[in-house]
């Protein structure tokens, strides 16, 4: 693997100047911290007395492209921190939507919770690639538009951590690209039993993606998924199976070739859960369908689900027992979904999020 010959100081030192606004923002996963998002935020440490940072895609579970809690990365940046620079530093979770204009939204809405009084307020960012077009949706803040260090990736760093051999050394060919604190979190992160899972769950989507890597087209997948509702609770399969195993899902999966959606999505069913339901019962209580098709939605490439969302509006729960590549099966109350986001495969919990209006 080629890495980054270009150098920027370990540690953040800011030289102190005037500001020149009053908060400072910088937004990004940091799956890890490398010292391109080190640079930002030195930046921002000059322009503003107060910075906020806001980790993107947190509250999911752990998984190959999102390995790092919310927390394990706020801890991760503090550790190429001063003292005084940790004073001024808040860091503000925000969940993925799948939804450009509401995430946007929210990520404004913490903004102006944590500095209501706040009238200046310049965005640091840099355009990496097209993933980055978000820096263009808060018209309202100054942008402050820096160098794009291309030669530090976090992608690259994450490959390098999940296919490690020695991470000592693996983690040695990263010294040009993450400082020795960073550097240090990551190995002892490492010895978290996470990490296993996550070498594990990597190396089966390499070889999934191999498998398709002949095609003379990036495949681009269709699936189906369902949304069953009865008597405040919902029906959830736990995943037997990579990807994502042990999480919580909707009953879903590929549609066949000659198959209508709506029967996709009812044949899944079937097979995931035994629902003990006619289709005729399950067609006629068919509420709304809804397509999910964020390029980033799942880890085995593009896919693009349409999600059936069938409100029994029963008195009792129909007989349910896990089957296919289910562990399990179980009607899930509704009030205890919020506290499970962390637990959900993919972008399940925003589908239901979508339909039930959980995080509204």
């Amino acid at each position: 693997m080629n890495v980054a010959t270009t150098v920027i100081p370990n540690e953040v030192n800011v030289t102190p100047i005037p500001h020149s606004q009053d908060v400072a923002v910088v937004i990004g996963r940091f799956q890890g911290f490398h010292l391109g998002h080190a640079e930002l935020l030195r930046i921002a440490l000059q322009k503003a007395p107060q910075v906020l940072v806001i980790l993107g895609s947190s509250f999911h579970a752990r998984t190959v492209r999102n390995p790092f809690t919310w927390q394990e990365r706020a801890a991760m940046i503090k550790a190429n921190l001063s003292a005084d620079e940790i004073e001024r530093i808040q860091f503000i979770p925000v969940r993925d939507y799948y939804d450009d204009q509401r995430w946007a939204q929210a990520v404004q809405n913490e903004v102006m919770r944590h500095v209501p009084q706040a009238k200046d307020i310049c965005l640091v960012g840099h355009f990496k690639d097209a993933s980055s077009y978000y820096l263009r949706r808060f018209p309202h803040w100054h942008l402050l538009e820096t160098e794009n260090h291309s030669n530090f990736d976090a992608t690259a760093v994450r490959r390098v951590m999940f296919e490690a051999e020695n991470i000592d050394i693996s983690l040695s060919v990263l010294e040009s690209m993450l400082s020795l604190e960073t550097r240090q979190y990551l190995k002892a992160w490492c010895q978290l039993p996470a990490y296993a899972a996550l070498v594990t769950e990597y190396k089966g989507l390499q070889a999934y993606k191999a498998a398709w890597s002949t095609a003379p087209y990036a495949p681009i997948f269709c699936t189906v998924d369902s949304v069953v509702k009865t008597n405040q609770h919902v029906l959830l399969i736990q995943r037997g199976g990579f990807p994502g195993k042990g999480l919580w899902a909707l009953p879903g999966g590929f549609l066949d070739p000659h198959e209508r959606l709506q029967r996709a999505a009812i044949r899944e069913l079937r097979e995931e859960t035994k629902l003990a339901l006619l289709d005729s019962t399950l067609e006629a209580s068919l509420v709304d369908v809804k397509v999910f098709d964020h390029p980033d939605r799942s880890q085995r490439g593009r896919t693009i689900t349409h999600a059936f969302f069938f409100d029994l509006n029963l008195d009792h729960f129909p007989e349910i027992e896990a089957d296919d590549d289910a562990a399990a099966a179980k009607w899930m109350p509704i009030a205890e979904l919020n506290a499970m986001e962390d637990q959900f495969f993919d972008d399940h919990f925003h589908i239901l999020d979508q339909f039930l209006k959980l995080t509204a």
